[in-house]
């Protein structure tokens, strides 16, 4: 009889992010709680749907301003030193958003991918 335990399954979490400037606190709740699991060592993968898709663009993250919360490239920033950030594919088409407009490190993927990452054994996904 073996005493081994089960081998634990690795907890990640999927934020989708769907606002932009438009709702500042939704959106920077989104990268908050994405880049406060970098920082716990937790695997995240960040979603740019919607009017969100520009922060994957440089400079755009600064445009969005809200009092008594971090700076929003500054989230970012964390975010990508261990995580991914994906801007939806048919998000980017319609805003004319190609992967060379894109920070370093971000990346165009489309609905199946997202899928495959929200369907992970333990992985969590929220959305905002």
């Amino acid at each position: 009889m073996s005493s081994a335990a089960p081998a634990a399954v690795s907890r990640s979490l999927v934020v989708k992010s769907t606002a932009g400037l438009e709702r500042p606190e939704a959106t920077n709740q989104a990268f908050t709680v994405a880049a406060a699991a970098v920082a716990a060592g937790v695997e995240v993968s960040v979603w740019l749907t919607g009017e969100s898709s520009w922060f994957g663009l440089p400079g755009r993250a600064s445009e969005l301003e809200l009092e008594h919360a971090t700076a929003l490239p500054d989230l970012l920033d964390v975010i990508l030193s261990a995580g991914t950030v994906t801007v939806c594919t048919q998000c980017a088409v319609r805003r004319g958003i190609t992967e060379a407009d894109l920070l370093p490190g971000v990346r165009i993927a489309g609905a199946s991918v997202f899928v495959e990452e929200a369907l992970r054994p333990g992985a969590q996904a929220l959305v905002y």
